[in-house]
């Protein structure tokens, strides 16, 4: 089996830099993903409240016949839960639906500056309560860009130990990385293929052939290549096999600083902006 990187985050704990991700997985079929993801060598899962599928994660890694302390699990904060005692509430309700005592990441989801009086603070404060008692292993943020990473740094006590944010070659989001950086915070990139939309860009195709990969290979590798920490989903299990074996080849620095020029700003997001969004599930 392919050895993955782990990356060791600023409380101490370990991570796989390869995960593999839940996000639009249909509950019914969240398990099997798993299992195949995990046989496959994945030893990292990526999920969220916000997904409905916690609970065909933990069932997933049961069915694998694995030690839960082989799989390194993420889960998320639902974004209707922000008050502290509805937080406290969720994250209980997500130990229950993985049936673990604990995670190993726990993440608030959205900053949502624009709702709950625009406190994420005290969210963030609840988060430092489950590390405290380790239910969570180590919590850090989602979507969070450099003011409210700043206004945490000053109101609290922990630095987050990861920031999921969107990270692909069109929106590379290297100011919020380069941040992250700066302040000991590793950097999660979900939508890291801008959701298929770099697959068929002509520079990521030349690259590939060169290489002998798929446009999916080389992007994802682009990624372990600038240190983000990634986790592509797939129910395929070809595909999911094929986003697992990134650790065979590498691209030279012309190659990584090719990708990284495709840079769209602004333009080139695939999801919403943080600074407005302000989504609650019904």
């Amino acid at each position: 089996m392919t050895d993955v990187p782990t990356l060791t985050l600023n409380d101490g704990n370990t991570i796989p830099q390869l995960g593999f991700g839940v996000f639009q997985i249909d509950p019914a079929e969240t398990a099997k993903a798993v299992s195949t993801a995990l046989e496959v060598g994945y030893r990292h899962i990526d999920t969220a409240e916000m997904y409905q599928n916690e609970k065909g994660v933990g069932e997933g890694l049961r069915a694998s016949g694995l030690d839960r302390g082989a799989v390194f699990v993420t889960s998320k904060l639902n974004n209707g839960f922000h008050r502290p005692d509805d937080a406290r509430k969720a994250f209980d309700e997500t130990l229950s639906a993985l049936g673990f005592d604990y995670v190993d990441l726990f993440l608030i989801h959205w900053p949502l500056p624009t709702l709950y009086d625009g406190d994420f603070v005290s969210t963030w404060k609840v988060l430092e309560e489950v590390k405290a008692d380790g239910r969570a292993r180590s919590v850090g943020v989602s979507n969070f860009q450099v003011a409210h990473l700043d206004r945490l740094a000053a109101e609290t006590g922990t630095v987050p130990a990861v920031n999921q944010i969107e990270a692909h070659p069109y929106f590379p989001n290297d100011v919020v990385r380069a941040y992250d950086r700066a302040h000991g915070i590793a950097t999660e990139a979900w939508s890291p293929i801008a959701q298929g939309g770099v697959l068929d860009d002509p520079v990521i195709g030349k690259i590939a052939e060169k290489v002998g990969r798929t446009p999916a290979q080389v992007t994802l590798r682009w990624h372990i290549e600038r240190g983000d920490i990634v986790f592509p989903k797939s129910t395929t299990p070809s595909r999911i096999a094929e986003n697992f074996a990134l650790f065979d080849f590498s691209l030279d620095a012309d190659d990584v600083a090719a990708i990284t020029a495709l840079d769209k700003g602004e333009p080139g997001r695939t999801g919403p902006n943080p600074d407005q969004f302000a989504y609650l599930p019904d």
